[in-house]
Formats: C-alpha cells, structure tokens, sequence
C-alpha cells in the first residue's frame, strides 16, 4: 500500500521533522590548533609568492619588448612628408626619428638599452640585443652628418643633438655606458668618437665642486643630486675597461666616495636624494628612485673595477650596506615605497625593480649572502612582473622628479605608463632573476620561500 498518496501535505511535513529529529547528527570538530595544522593554511598574498618559471618570467620580458620595439621604431622620416628616409645621403634639416612614445637618446633609454643586453645574455634569444644593436648603429650612422652640420651651424637641428652636444649628465653618462658595451660585445659602428664626446663632457666639462665631486647649480647653486652617481660613474667604469686607463676607474671611485661621504645615512643605510652646499642643515629625503641609481651605479662599477684597485673594497662595502639598508624597507607586497622610509607614501615600480636588479646581481656575482637576499629579490619581481600589463606597458612608475624639500613634493608625483624609466629596469631585473634561477634552487619550506642548500 502506498502511503503517501493517504498523508496530507501538513502530515508530510510532521513526518519529515520527526525523521530529522531522530537522525543523529554527527558533529563536525571545531578547527583549532590540536585538529589542523594552522601552519599550513594558505595566506592570503596581495603579490604571488614563491617562485616564477624562467618560462613565465621571459614571457613577461617578452611583452615588454613588443611594446617597445613597436613604439620605439628604429627608423628616420621627413618630417613635413613623413615618408621613410633610408638613404643617409639624403638627410637634412628635416629628418627626425620615427615619431613613438619614447626618446631613443635619453638616458632612461640608456637603461634600456643595457637591460635588452642583458635580457639576451639571460635568455639567449638575440632578438632584445638586436633592438638595441640596431637604434645605437642608427645613431652612430647619422652622426657623422650631423657633426658636420652643426660645425657650419651651430642650431642646426639634429635627432641626436644632445648625443654630439651633451648640457648635463643626463645626456651623457647611461647612453655611453650602453654604447661601450655593445663596442665591447663587437656592434660593427663607428662608436667611437661619440663615446669619446661623452667621456670628455663627464671628465672635463661638466661642473664640479674643488674637490672633484660632479654636481649642478640647480635647484640651488652647488648642488648634489644622488642620480648622478649613475649619470656619470657606470659610463667612466666602462671607460676604463674598454681603454684600460686606470684615471677612469679612480673618478669613478671618488665620485662614489665623495657623495657617499656627503649623502649616505649610516644609521639606516639609505641616501638623501639632494645635498645643497650652502644649507646648515640636510634634510633627507630618501627618494626611491635616486637610491635605485646608487646601488645601480655599484653594481655596475664592481662590474669591471680591477679586484686590486684600492678603492674595491670601499665601493664593495658601500655595496652591501647600502643593500642591507633597503632590505630592512621592503614592504610585505615585495614593492618599496616612493620615499622609502615613509610608508604612506606610494610603492613605486622603477625603483622596486632597479633594487631587484640589483640585489639579484649582487647575489649573482658573490657580494651579499644569497641565503639571506634572495627571497627578498624574488619577491621583489614577483611585484614588478604584476605591473606589467597586458600591453607590456609597466605602470606604476613615478615620473621624471627633481629635487624637493618638503614632504609634498615626493608624496604626490605623479604615475604615468610613459615614465619612460621603469621599462630599463624591468628588463634588467628579470634578466638578473632569469640568471638567478638558472644558478639555483628554491623549495617552499615549512611555508616559507627558501634558498635549497646542496647538500
């Protein structure tokens, strides 16, 4: 007999609630420390943590690349046509470089360049060499013209104008470090005398205090700036390898040892970004990107110093505090901030990537412990590598900054994808991770990222 076609809809639901009622419940263990082990519950990460393959880093790259090598065309136009100048017996008061979004002759693009050396060197693929094998011998080509122009005329215009007449250290130093090293890697380009121009505008033409130091007279007369340690030295240290003139490397020296002396803050191992001779007192302001440009600079000059010049282990030292320094900042999203000991101000990219660079380099050739670095340094790219968009653009990059005393003038730069600064330094310091990962091996040990030590 079917029951239910005889029990009511309002019996149904009696019947149900008594079954329910005497159905045992098993009860569910409280989650606590005896039942689960709360180690090994996943944290909530605001930027990927552990390792990225080589795979996913070179894609990164590789996004970057596209974007610039098509926004920065390695061409010359007329510019009242617009068509394509290919024969260099034609050039005129008219040509210009194919308009794009960035300067092929300013020295962010100097980091560029070397970045793209770099990314080859990490990968093999010679396709980022090649980008900047191809733009430095447009250059080199068209100079001749020019120099010859501006002999009989001193305005007359010219794409490379501040390549043949360099104003400032920006003009001069990261483009001729660039170059250097493509003539040291065998670039077929008559570099050579554009090199020697810059060299001379560091070593004999750009103002200087008595004592040697490099500086400007703006904003203030007799002013240091922490960017021109990386405007000037990283171009007199390759000047020294290529020539092997030791007068090279001794100026490069100095100038880390004088501005050290004026800039560094031993107490938290971080530079003032400006130093204004007439001020009794320096107020320190910690820039992010200049101290990028510092710890850069001494990479790069370990690079090529001879071991046994006497200045090695100064800048060596100098090195490492200054790293030790920046550790100590590094925010828990692997970013640092815009000034760097000031945590509400914004974490910025160009910086954070220089210091991964920089750090991962370090590690890479022997200077610091990699056991205590560098999970900090991959970290550090795991950041950089989520401002990369889809485009390959970087967001996140503070743009070109001078020199402030007060608070504000740091805290509310602006951020802009065209800030033509990061895009250098991502390529470096995904380079420098690339070759990092290649050298050794890590393990997510008790939740935590770890060297693995080779027993």
């Amino acid at each position: 007999m079917n029951l239910t076609k005889y029990i009511s809809i309002k019996n149904l639901s009696i019947l149900i609630v008594a079954i329910y009622i005497q159905t045992p419940i098993i009860a569910q263990e409280p989650t606590n420390d005896v039942t689960t082990p709360l180690h090994l519950l996943q944290p909530d990460y605001p930027t990927p943590y552990g390792t990225k393959s080589v795979a996913q880093i070179t894609a990164t790259l590789d996004r970057v690349y596209n974007f610039l090598d098509a926004s920065t065309p390695a061409k010359l136009v007329d510019s009242k046509s617009n068509q394509e100048v290919t024969n260099l017996k034609r050039l005129d008061e008219n040509t210009i470089f194919a308009p794009g979004a960035f300067r092929l002759t300013s020295y962010e693009w100097g980091v560029t360049y070397a970045g793209m050396l770099l990314a080859t060197e990490a990968t093999g693929n010679p396709k980022y060499a090649n980008y900047t094998n191809e733009r430095i011998k447009l250059i080199a080509d068209i100079a001749p013209f020019y120099k010859e122009q501006i002999k009989k005329n001193k305005d007359f215009p010219s794409p490379i104008s501040t390549v043949l007449k360099p104003h400032a250290l920006d003009d001069a130093g990261a483009v001729c470090a660039a170059m250097i090293k493509v003539e040291r890697a065998g670039l077929k380009a008559d570099l050579r005398p554009l090199i020697d121009n810059f060299i001379d505008y560091i070593s004999n033409k750009e103002f200087r205090f008595s004592d040697g130091t490099l500086a400007r007279n703006r904003p203030q007369p007799n002013t240091l700036w922490l960017d021109d340690l990386f405007m000037s030295v990283p171009a007199l240290a390759q000047m020294g390898k290529l020539t092997g003139e030791i007068k090279y490397f001794d100026d490069a020296v100095k100038q880390l040892a004088l501005f050290s002396e004026r800039m560094f803050n031993k107490g938290n191992g971080l530079y003032m970004h400006g130093w204004v001779k007439a001020m009794e007192d320096h107020p320190q302001y910690h820039w992010a990107r200049a101290n990028g440009w510092a710890v850069m600079t001494m990479v790069e000059l370990l690079e090529v110093l001879p071991k046994n010049h006497p200045g090695y282990i100064m800048v060596l030292t100098q090195l490492q505090d200054h790293i030790k320094g920046l550790a100590s900042y590094q925010n828990g999203t692997g970013f640092w901030h815009q000034l760097i000991d000031r945590s509400d101000t914004y974490l910025e990219t160009s910086a954070t990537a220089i210091y991964t660079y920089a750090i991962a380099r370090a590690i890479n050739r022997g200077y610091i412990d990699k056991l205590a670095y560098a999970p900090m340094a991959l970290l550090g790219w795991n950041a950089v590598a989520t401002k990369v968009n889809a485009k390959g653009q970087v967001e996140g990059t503070c743009v070109g900054t001078g020199m402030g005393f007060d608070p504000a003038f740091y805290y509310y730069r602006p951020i802009n994808v065209f800030a033509a600064h990061g895009y250098g330094p991502v390529m470096l310091a995904g380079a420098e991770i690339i070759l990092l990962l290649k050298n050794n091996e890590f393990e997510i040990n008790d939740s935590s990222l770890q060297l693995k030590i080779k027993k």
